[in-house]
């Protein structure tokens, strides 16, 4: 049996080389298995690029799937099953929102609304998650089944049909040499008779390998009912999907647009900056006159008998100018003096339009009139405009404040 074997195989290997290189033919087969044989192909194509665009439709990062990927192997490999979910993007995002919405404090309008927001992604990716395991349930195993067990049959009888074609097709052209070209040791009438039973059980194996493929590729191109039945329940999972999605976002919209509104109509709070004096922080101004204080802790201002030294008039004394405090502070007078409504600039403005006032960091520019809650008109450097409030500090307001 073992030299049969390694015979045919040689006869094989034999008929294929003459086919492709001596110009030899083979057995031709009909148009109808030609074209069955074209659809089974692209079929197997077809079931493999299949599972493989749906794997990354659900799942499209492939960092991820990697990642999974390799989590799968080593937990194999140590014998220890690990469950490795993939990140869904909506709730990765949702995840996000709800961490800073809760850090920012839930005292606010916007941090509750990143709150619902985050909330609402989270739900989009459990239905996410659902989709994911009716798919791969319900269409990818389905194909996957497809692919190792009716395909690869088909495909093991295309392959067992090859090799038969060869070997009848081998001892069909060698009895087409004559008898006397086939065995140089054997007789012509001992020889004619095997040749015939041969070739005779290499067709009835040709014809029964022929069947077993045409068959198996029919039933497997004959599936339509079951195949549109996988594809449909496909399309009604994703539909479903979507649905799910729309009503949660429905339910989203309506519920920050309320958030809206009621932002919209929260009274605006005035917000004052705080001075360095109301924060208690000493300015330059306190440190010189604490300096001074500390400096000459025995300077008194002098009597009326050191001013006029040797003179025993006191009329005199009374009339002479006292000298000035030294509490007072000179630079503080001139703002306490000044009554005309004024405002000092907390930072430099640049006007980027026509009709507005530019101004440097610290300076005293004359107020002229509130435009809006947003803009005063003023005057500084002999130039006259527009300049935004949150820009300055009012030091002397207007009347109308």
């Amino acid at each position: 049996m073992a030299f049969a074997g390694l015979k045919k195989q040689i006869n094989k290997a034999n008929q294929y080389v003459t086919e492709k290189m001596g110009g030899a033919e083979g057995t031709k087969l009909d148009l109808d298995f030609v074209e069955m044989e074209r659809k089974t192909d692209v079929t197997c194509e077809l079931v493999e690029e299949l599972q493989t665009k749906t794997k990354e439709f659900l799942q499209p990062n492939p960092t991820a799937r990697a990642k999974m990927a390799a989590v799968k192997g080593i937990s194999k490999l140590s014998g220890q099953a690990k469950s490795n979910t993939y990140p869904q993007p909506e709730g990765v995002l949702g995840d996000c929102m709800l961490l800073y919405g809760k850090k920012l404090g839930e005292d606010t309008v916007f941090s509750n609304c990143l709150i619902e927001m985050g909330e609402a992604l989270k739900q989009m990716a459990d239905v996410k998650y659902s989709l994911d395991d009716n798919i791969k349930q319900n269409f990818l195993e389905p194909l996957h089944h497809l692919q190792t067990k009716d395909l690869k049959e088909v495909m093991h009888h295309r392959k067992k049909l090859q090799g038969r074609r060869l070997d009848f097709d081998c001892k069909r052209r060698r009895q087409a040499k004559g008898p006397g070209r086939a065995s140089p040791y054997m007789s012509p009438s001992h020889n004619a008779p095997r040749q015939d039973d041969e070739i005779r059980q290499a067709e009835e194996k040709f014809a029964e390998s022929l069947q077993l493929a045409q068959i198996g590729m029919f039933n497997l191109l004959d599936n339509d009912v079951e195949q549109v039945a996988q594809l449909t329940f496909f399309a009604e999972s994703l539909l479903e999907y979507h649905q799910q999605c729309t009503e949660i976002l429905k339910g989203l919209v309506s519920t920050l647009m309320e958030k809206k509104e009621e932002a919209v109509n929260r009274p605006k709070m005035e917000f004052v900056p705080k001075t360095l004096a109301d924060l208690h922080i000493e300015g330059i101004h306190d440190l010189n006159n604490a300096g001074s204080h500390a400096g000459s802790p025995e300077h008194k201002p002098p009597s009326n008998l050191e001013l006029f030294p040797g003179s025993g008039n006191t009329s005199r004394s009374t009339n002479a100018s006292p000298l000035p405090s030294p509490v007072k502070s000179p630079a503080r007078t001139p703002v306490v003096a000044n009554k005309t409504p004024c405002c000092t600039a907390l930072y430099d403005f640049e006007p980027e339009n026509q009709g507005e006032l530019g101004f440097k960091e610290n300076d005293v520019i004359t107020l002229i009139n509130k435009v809006d809650d947003n803009w005063f008109e003023g005057s500084v450097h002999g130039k006259t405009g527009y300049f935004p409030i949150s820009y300055v500090q009012v030091t002397v307001p207007l009347p109308n404040m």
